[in-house]
């Protein structure tokens, strides 16, 4: 009974012939209006040109020479120390933490976590974060979320600076387009007096899928920018499309999507394999999960990601800390959970978004997810700019205390490639 019921979950080929009618059809506007989009900056080679181009290093050192920028000085300090290697080995960290047993123990890189941190706002916070790796013997991320908004950090090119460090440090990173959910998209919703009009859909509604399209497609071509966060199934679905058709082009879900299941994760994977090229590769490379999901979830996602042949390409993001303001209840500390789980689950990132709770307890001033929607000027003028580096300098320590933990449990990290060695 058991089989005949699982076999009517089978999808016909009559049904995959439907969706591909769809999608083919030269009437179809939603397609129709996608290639559009993708039609204004050109065929998907010359926008993978484009995009090689603006991401080359030495361009962006060129573009931040032209304008006088004052993190040319920083990044050529970075550049230097990273040359001459001034940041602690891999090696020596583990010996640090194991003493000379480490020198005897194996670590299986297959389930290496990759240590993340969000959100970096401000270039200054990498260099302030670097003299403290430097001179603590300290491990850098192995990946950078970003937040701010994009139209201000090309004012004062902090894009520019950000793009080239993540070259010189070798990690990998992600930008958070202005097009989204709570940059006035629905007309209907302001502040928190209409916090519940969120539950209705939260991201892209009407047009401005289609606006997301395009202006990411704008910061690839200018500024290289491969990877963006995405929060919003139609976006999801534009980002699969992107790169179905050659364009090569990357995404993380946000935890805002709210995948907190396993069906909810099957259903994205679902589509990342069905939009993926011939070789395996597909757009999706980072996948958030929600607050509340718990290891067996995770356990039991990475089970149908491997069936899918995604567990090299899907990289599962988990919240280990969060801010200690304004989206969870505190305390909030899910490090115990990523020992349990980091043995036997691959491709997994640790994020994170704030410091231990019972350090941020302490501060004047403790971390707030609302801070990362402030703008530039308005953060200066309140005079809570020394603060928020604090913040950020308090996640950069949970994240060592994770990497320390992992350490202490035999298990393998990613920090930044290129400074760790």
């Amino acid at each position: 009974m058991a089989s005949d019921l699982r076999g009517m979950l089978r999808i016909s080929e009559s049904q995959l012939a439907e969706v591909n009618s769809l999608l083919l059809d030269p009437n179809c506007r939603v397609v129709n209006d996608f290639m559009a989009v993708v039609s204004k900056y050109g065929t998907p080679e010359e926008i993978n040109r484009k995009a090689a181009r603006a991401r080359d290093l030495a361009s962006l050192m060129g573009r931040l020479r032209e304008v006088g920028s004052p993190y040319v000085a920083d990044l050529e300090w970075l550049t230097e120390q990273r040359d001459k290697d001034a940041f602690i080995s891999v090696a020596d960290y583990r010996r640090r933490v194991l003493g000379a047993e480490a020198d005897s123990m194996t670590f299986s890189d297959d389930f290496a976590v990759t240590l993340e941190i969000s959100a970096l706002q401000y270039f200054p916070y990498l260099i302030t974060e670097a003299r403290k790796a430097i001179a603590d013997r300290e491990l850098m991320p192995g990946r950078y979320i970003r937040v701010r908004k994009m139209k201000e950090q090309e004012e004062d090119n902090d894009i520019l600076a950000v793009a080239a460090a993540m070259q010189i440090v070798g990690a990998s990173y992600v930008e958070t387009l202005d097009t989204k959910g709570t940059d006035g998209s629905n007309v209907h919703l302001g502040g928190p007096e209409t916090i519940t009009g969120y539950f209705g859909g939260v991201g892209q509604p009407n047009d401005h899928a289609l606006r997301w399209l395009d202006e990411f497609l704008y910061y690839y071509t200018n500024y290289g920018i491969k990877q963006v966060l995405n929060l919003n199934p139609g976006t999801v679905l534009l980002a699969y499309f992107l790169h179905k058709i050659g364009i090569d082009n990357e995404f993380k879900i946000s935890v805002y999507m709210g995948n907190d299941n396993p069906y909810a994760a099957l259903w994205t994977l679902i589509g990342a394999r069905l939009f993926g090229r011939p070789d395996g590769t597909t757009s999706l490379i980072g996948f958030n999960w929600s607050n509340s999901v718990n290891n067996e979830t995770m356990e039991i996602t990475a089970e149908v990601r491997k069936a899918l042949n995604l567990e090299d390409v899907v990289r599962f993001e988990h919240h280990i800390v969060e801010t200690y303001k304004s989206i969870v209840i505190q305390p909030y500390n899910r490090r115990d959970e990523l020992i349990e789980l980091a043995d036997h689950v691959a491709n997994i990132s640790a994020k994170h978004e704030g410091g231990d709770p019972e350090i941020e307890i302490t501060r004047e001033y403790p971390s707030d997810i609302l801070d990362y929607f402030r703008d530039k000027s308005e953060v200066i003028e309140s005079g809570v700019a020394t603060f928020l580096e604090r913040n950020y300098m308090d996640k950069h320590d949970a994240l060592n205390r994770t990497a320390w933990a992992l350490t202490e449990n035999g298990l393998s990290f990613v920090a930044a490639r290129n400074l760790h060695k």
